[in-house]
């Protein structure tokens, strides 16, 4: 039973739960041991089995004397390594942070799902300081993609462990953070649900930054109903005020510029099927360039990455000191682009970007969403990419290509896996909105789900 019990969805779970039909303590136990059967041992950095065990009991106390906290009471969750959890040391998957002190508090989003009655389980691994959309990490393993089933792929990144752990069913759900696509493109490598917030829905507090103008945050999960569940959670909210939208009445409009350049065709027969199934669903489909994406990419040739800039200004003092050497040098290497840009350069990019913002926010429709695919290709296998440092930047460049316009651009935006390419790995089918749009955005992603995975 606690097999069957883990991989499903959060709404299934609670459905279980709340009429007794599921104890908390006994779903958690059942995590815990399948998270101790699972051979991969790198998905996990740490986990938090008595902290796990007490929110459980009281989840089951709460549920059988008729005082449940809501839907997510007594739902596991897992945490990316960068979010602090009280008593134990916040990593960022980087061997020089393993031997700060322990976290005095739990992240603001943290105690917001516990104040909700999630259980958390334990601490994900990621991309060393999460600067990387690949996943691979040499000081704490690189996680397995979970739907591989030739070779070893990478998860992506660098939310690499939380997606790992939804897709392969040791936890329903799980949370990453997202600068460059962190959320969206292990989301679709792996074949879940991957939702990114617009930068500021939810507090930051106790979240180990990467570039603080661009980092969000969002939920990895096995549906969109899930991630509206957690959602409403992170902003206290006892219930969530998003409505399913109507198929009938949605408008997207599918992007021309960059995000198709190399694409891998079969990654574009994935997505224009779902295109397909979507307008015979009633869905009204039109296709337009955005130079705005191709903007998006002069500006950073000009003047260098912002990601880059601000990362550099946090881990200058790492790169500079005695433990530079413990740094992944793919990753220290990328940050030290950020030393080159001036500061009058970093005034200009942020200038230029509200600039491009206020474009992007101009050439569609505040009816219309934007679709592409989430990545141009599939997992890759890890071998080579770990091999060849060349191959590593190349192909780590393209992965975070189509969802890096989102961060710049301050939007939001929801992967949904819409089949497969190459060697049967997941495709992503990404919507995207303008910034604050995340109601309408999640209540389109609502309605589509099901059309675009290809279930109804």
């Amino acid at each position: 039973m606690g097999e069957i019990a883990v991989n499903r969805s959060i709404a299934s779970l609670s459905t279980l739960l709340q009429t007794s039909a599921l104890d908390a303590v006994a779903l958690t136990e059942a995590v815990l041991e399948k998270i101790a059967g699972y051979a991969d041992r790198s998905v996990f950095t740490t986990l938090l089995p008595e902290r796990a065990r007490a929110e459980a009991q009281a989840a089951a106390g709460r549920i059988a004397t008729g005082r449940s906290l809501g839907p997510l009471d007594g739902i596991p969750f897992a945490w990316k390594d960068l979010f602090d959890t009280k008593g134990s040391v916040t990593t960022a998957a980087s061997a020089v942070m393993t031997d700060n002190a322990p976290a005095e508090a739990d992240a603001a989003m943290v105690s917001a799902l516990a104040v909700a009655g999630m259980v958390s389980i334990g601490r994900t691994n990621l991309s060393e300081f999460a600067f990387s959309g690949l996943g691979i990490n040499p000081h704490f393993g690189t996680p397995k993609n979970a739907a591989s089933t030739d070779v070893p792929r990478i998860p992506g990144g660098s939310s690499s462990g939380s997606a790992v752990a939804v897709a392969a069913g040791l936890v329903p759900a799980a949370m990453g953070t997202d600068t460059g696509g962190s959320v969206r493109i292990p989301a679709a490598f792996n074949g879940i649900v991957g939702y990114k917030s617009t930068r500021g829905r939810y507090s930051m507090k106790g979240v180990f930054p990467l570039a603080t103008s661009l980092d969000s945050l969002g939920p990895l999960t096995r549906t969109v109903q899930d991630a509206v569940w957690i959602d409403a959670a992170m902003r206290g909210l006892t219930a969530s005020p998003i409505m399913r939208g109507d198929l009938s009445g949605l408008k997207l409009v599918v992007a021309e510029t960059v995000v198709f350049d190399d694409a891998e065709a079969g990654v574009v027969a994935a997505f224009e099927q779902a295109l397909e199934r979507l307008s015979a669903a009633g869905a009204t489909i039109t296709r337009r360039a955005f130079p705005v994406f191709s903007e998006v990419y002069a500006l950073a040739a000009r003047h260098g990455p912002l990601i880059a800039a601000e990362a550099y200004a946090l881990h200058r003092e790492r790169l500079q000191g005695p433990d530079a050497g413990r740094i992944d040098q793919r990753i220290a290497a990328r940050i030290r682009l950020g030393e080159k840009i001036a500061t009058s350069d970093y005034i200009a990019i942020l200038a230029e970007r509200q600039r491009l913002i206020a474009e992007f926010e101009a050439s569609f429709a505040p009816d219309e969403l934007v679709v592409h695919p989430t990545v141009p290709h599939v997992a890759p296998a890890i071998a080579p990419l770990d091999a060849d440092q060349d191959l590593f930047v190349k192909t780590n460049l393209k992965t975070l290509r189509n969802t890096t316009i989102g961060n710049v651009l301050d939007g939001c935006g929801v992967s949904i896996p819409c089949g497969t390419g190459d060697a049967g790995m997941p495709v992503g089918f990404l919507l995207s909105g303008r910034r604050n749009a995340d109601e309408q955005l999640l209540s389109a992603a609502l309605a589509a789900e099901a059309v675009i995975r290809g279930e109804a």
